[in-house]
C-alpha cells in the first residue's frame, strides 16, 4: 500500500494578481523588441539634425497674407456701408426738417387765419349790436338839443354814451366840412353864394363809424356855389360881362 506524503494533495496558494502582473510583464517585453533594431540601427549611423519645413512656412505665411486681405477688405466693406447709411440718415432727417417746417408755417398761417377770423367776428357783433342802439343815441342827440337831457335821464345818456365809446363807436359829421359820399348821405340840396365848394351846411343825422369801418353814413344837408355869383371862376379872371361889350362900356353913353 503506497503511502501518500502529506502535504502534496493541497494546491499552492495563487495571488489574486499574478495573471495582471505576468500580462504586464509580456507587454514589456514586447516593447523592448520592438526597440531593438532601431536602437542597432542608431548604432551604425549618426543621426541627422532636422531640416525646416520652407513649404511648411510658405503656407503659412501665404493663408497670414489671405487673412489680413480679406480683413481689410471686410473692413472697407463695412467703412461703405456705415458711409451709406449715414447719407440715407440725413437724408431722412433733412426731409423729416422740411416737413417739420411745412407744419409750423401751416400751423402759424392757421393761428393769423383763426385770429383774424375772431377779430372780424367781435367787430361784426359790436357793429350789430351798436347798430340796434343808434335810434336811442339819436333820441339822446335830440332831446340834448332841446335841452330836455336833465336829471337822472342825463345820467344814464352820459353812462350810456361812455360805454360805446369803450366799444369804439366814434361819431362824425360836422356842419362846414366837405361833402363825401362815401361818408355822408346828402338828403337836402341847396346853392348858397358863401361856399366854393360842395359842402354840409346842416346835419340831420351823425354818422357813426367803428374804426374804419361806417355802421351809418351822416346824413346832412348840401350847399353848392350859385352859378353866376361872384365867386364864379370867369368874373374872379375878370372878364368883361356881355352887356359892357355891346354898348362899348360906360364912358361911350
Amino acid at each position: 500500500m503506497t503511502e501518500e506524503t502529506p502535504g502534496f494533495d493541497k494546491e499552492p496558494d495563487v495571488p489574486d494578481d499574478a495573471g495582471e502582473l505576468a500580462d504586464a510583464a509580456q507587454s514589456a517585453a514586447s516593447a523592448k523588441e520592438a526597440a531593438a533594431p532601431g536602437a542597432a540601427a542608431g548604432d551604425g549611423q549618426t543621426a541627422q539634425p532636422a531640416q525646416p519645413d520652407h513649404k511648411a512656412e510658405h503656407d503659412v505665411s501665404t493663408a497670414q497674407d489671405m487673412h489680413d486681405t480679406d480683413g481689410g477688405q471686410e473692413g472697407e466693406d463695412g467703412q461703405v456701408a456705415a458711409i451709406a447709411e449715414l447719407d440715407q440718415t440725413r437724408t431722412a432727417l433733412h426731409e423729416r426738417t422740411q416737413d417739420l417746417q411745412r407744419l409750423q408755417a401751416e400751423f402759424q398761417n392757421y393761428r393769423r387765419r383763426v385770429e383774424r377770423d375772431r377779430v372780424a367776428v367781435k367787430e361784426v357783433a359790436v357793429a350789430n349790436l351798436l347798430t340796434e342802439l343808434l335810434p336811442v343815441l339819436d333820441d339822446i342827440g335830440r332831446a340834448r338839443d332841446h335841452g330836455e337831457l336833465v336829471g337822472g335821464f342825463k345820467s344814464v345818456a352820459e353812462s350810456l354814451e361812455m360805454v360805446v365809446a369803450k366799444m369804439g363807436l366814434m361819431q362824425f359829421g360836422k356842419e362846414g366840412e366837405p361833402f363825401d359820399p362815401m361818408v355822408h348821405e346828402a338828403l337836402m340840396h341847396s346853392y348858397s353864394p358863401d361856399v366854393t365848394e360842395t359842402t354840409c351846411v346842416q346835419i340831420l343825422q351823425p354818422g357813426y363809424r367803428i374804426g374804419e369801418r361806417t355802421i351809418r353814413p351822416a346824413r346832412v344837408g348840401v350847399a353848392e356855389p350859385q352859378p353866376g355869383s361872384a365867386g364864379s371862376p370867369g368874373e374872379a379872371e375878370g372878364e368883361t360881362p356881355a352887356a359892357e361889350e355891346e354898348t362899348g362900356g360906360p364912358d361911350e353913353g
